[in-house]
């Protein structure tokens, strides 16, 4: 069922510079991960400004807005993650060339929070009417290690009478349909350490450490699907003049498989095991865990799929390019709920200081998120 109008089309028109100017707000308010209380407030108040009359924001920091129908479900959920992945708790920079906004978080997730809550209020104001209600969620900790926890409670509270969920995030585009899982971990070596001099042919914990990442390097991933592992941080020591006590790494690997994960684990604890005689002691701490694909119904999974192909391709006569990801879907994708992530803003940079967006595709990205608003099954 469609009821996406021209009506529907000139209100988003109107309201562009609106959504410009509301991505220009968030984007001044610091948003790192376990730490979205001042933008959560604000998207909170700028819902009940514009007409929402329930709305609040839950233990986990997502704020939620229901729309439409009984309240009760089966729900249609749209979500945009307000987190970035800078640990700024300070305004960072933001300036504006040629219809460029420039700044950390712009795109990812900040644009699409500014989208999402742009059809919360075209729904407030127009009252479309809708066969299932609407649960809008600026929801908390997509990235790095705030491991879905916006997203895990959402899906804990509302999974279980679910139709679907769409994520919007990353850029037009781009689209995830399936969900790459992952495991992170932080490992710490201790040994004896010492003087560099005095103590000379004592063990040496960052000699230890990286001779595990030199193994770990060495690990066959399966061919049964897309497997990877990387090693993004790595930490210790004391001075020139000190025999290391302590390192620590973190380390990852993501698959689109469950089995595939299986056997990285698996290597992953030998390597383990096999260095842990080489220090006083080992660590392994498991830091966020990202689930794969459930057991999902693919009918429905396809039939939603192809309605945001076809929304995309009517809002830009483009055909959307498709693959796994590692998004806020993975939960409700393992808890067997039809998901897709798609972006609704063009940009560049993202996880980067240099990120931009092009202001004028919020327009695009409005009509996109409309069309996959009002179209139902």
């Amino acid at each position: 069922m469609k009821l996406y109008t021209e009506q529907a089309a000139q209100w988003l028109r109107a309201h562009e510079e609106e959504t410009k100017d509301l991505l220009r707000q968030l984007c001044r308010i610091p948003a790192p991960s376990h730490k979205e209380e001042k933008r959560a407030a604000f998207c909170r108040d700028w819902l009940k400004k514009n007409g929402a009359k329930t709305v609040w924001i839950d233990e986990a920091l997502n704020v939620v807005c229901p729309y439409g129908g009984s309240e009760q479900g089966p729900w249609r959920i749209f979500m945009a993650h307000t987190d970035t992945v800078f640990p700024d708790t300070d305004p960072m920079p933001m300036r504006e060339e040629n219809g460029i906004l420039y700044a950390p978080g712009s795109g990812d997730d900040t644009a699409n929070v500014a989208v999402l809550l742009m059809l919360a209020k075209f729904c407030l104001e127009e009252k479309p009417a809708l066969s299932a209600p609407i649960l809008f969620v600026c929801n908390s900790c997509e990235e790095g290690l705030g491991n879905l926890k916006g997203s895990r409670a959402i899906c804990k509270a509302y999974g279980h009478e679910t139709k679907e969920m769409v994520s919007l995030d990353g850029t037009l585009g781009w689209a995830v349909n399936h969900a790459v899982g992952s495991r992170r971990y932080r490992v710490q070596v201790q040994t004896e350490g010492g003087h560099s001099f005095g103590s000379f042919g004592n063990r040496n914990a960052i000699q230890v450490l990286s001779q595990m990442i030199v193994n770990l390097y060495q690990m066959q991933v399966p061919d049964k699907a897309k497997t990877t592992y990387n090693v993004g941080t790595i930490q210790g020591g004391t001075s020139v003049n000190t025999i290391a006590q302590e390192a620590a790494m973190l380390f990852e690997y993501r698959s689109e498989d469950r089995e595939c994960l299986d056997v990285m684990e698996q290597q992953f604890r030998t390597i383990v095991e096999e260095t842990r005689p080489l220090c006083q002691s080992l660590s392994v701490e498991l830091l966020g865990e990202r689930p794969c694909d459930g057991d999902v119904d693919w009918k429905k999974h396809a039939e939603l799929e192809q309605r945001c192909r076809q929304a995309y391709k009517a809002v830009t006569g483009q055909e959307l390019t498709l693959s796994p990801g590692s998004t806020d879907c993975n939960t409700f994708l393992n808890a067997g709920v039809p998901c897709f992530c798609t972006g609704c803003v063009s940009g560049e940079g993202a996880h980067t200081r240099e990120e931009w967006v092009e202001l004028d595709s919020l327009g695009t990205g409005l009509q996109l998120g409309a069309r996959l608003l009002l179209t139902e099954d």
